[in-house]
């Protein structure tokens, strides 16, 4: 389930990229971010322009083969980095992205690391994850955050259509399984009433916006629940039931991540 378009996910990178550059602008980047362990904000901060130029590279190339990864996870710590001549590589890195993608509009085929296989994959993907990351830098130098409701909605889409990818639930070698009877999580977001139900009663995992009972019911505002998924800290949510199913269902929908 997609529901924006590409160009609005275009402007969102943009968007999500400005603010996050004002949260920094001023901001001491040798400080550790508590979303990412053993991070710094400089590190942060380069992190997502990789990715940025990562997408931009696949796209842009038209891609048929998979792009190496080596600009997100290549990170090493620099120690005194110009907080401003790093925004302004974020906020180029941005740009080129942006346009990269309306270039080539949502449905031309490009390698893309998950189900998809267009440039669509890229712009949603790309907008979360800024938006998460603008989460991180926001607790590290105590500022408040806020995402709009829409973005943040279609975000958890995102989250609930990777846990039914083979990867989150085929292998069960170690630890309990995943699938089985009556395993069903119910996510409330209480701000906004979306609902979300997923569903590991069947042979795959299978998600609905629906409002139904389930083992295990985590409650509490919209933008707090993304949070969650993505572990980093949501004091304002509360889980009801099954809280062990939930840790390992976050756990193994959380693969993409690593």
């Amino acid at each position: 389930m997609t529901a924006l378009s590409l160009d609005r996910y275009a402007v969102e990178i943009v968007a999500q990229t400005e603010r996050l550059r004002d949260l920094v602008r001023h901001a001491d980047l040798d400080v550790p971010v508590p979303g990412c362990p053993g991070w710094n904000l400089g590190q942060l901060l380069r992190h997502v322009n990789g990715t940025h130029r990562w997408a931009q590279g696949a796209v842009g190339s038209r891609a048929t083969e998979p792009v190496s990864d080596e600009l997100v996870n290549d990170v090493p710590r620099i120690a005194g980095e110009d907080a401003e001549a790093l925004g302004v590589r974020l906020g180029e890195g941005a740009a080129r992205l942006a346009e990269t993608l309306r270039a080539a509009g949502p449905d031309v085929p490009v390698w893309t690391p998950g189900p998809g296989g267009t440039p669509m994959f890229w712009a949603r993907r790309m907008a979360h994850e800024t938006a998460v990351h603008r989460a991180d830098a926001a607790l590290t130098v105590g500022a408040e955050y806020t995402l709009d409701e829409e973005l943040a909605a279609d975000a958890l889409d995102e989250w609930m259509d990777f846990g039914t990818v083979p990867e989150a639930y085929a292998s069960e070698q170690s630890g309990p399984p995943l699938l089985g009877p009556a395993r069903t999580l119910r996510f409330h977001a209480v701000d906004t009433g979306a609902r979300w139900l997923v569903d590991l009663t069947g042979p795959a995992p299978v998600w609905r916006r629906a409002d139904e009972g389930a083992a295990v019911t985590v409650r509490g505002p919209l933008t707090e629940l993304l949070l969650l998924l993505y572990r980093r800290p949501a004091p304002g949510v509360d889980v009801l039931g099954d809280g062990a199913l939930l840790e390992l269902w976050l756990t193994r929908t959380g693969f993409w991540l690593e």
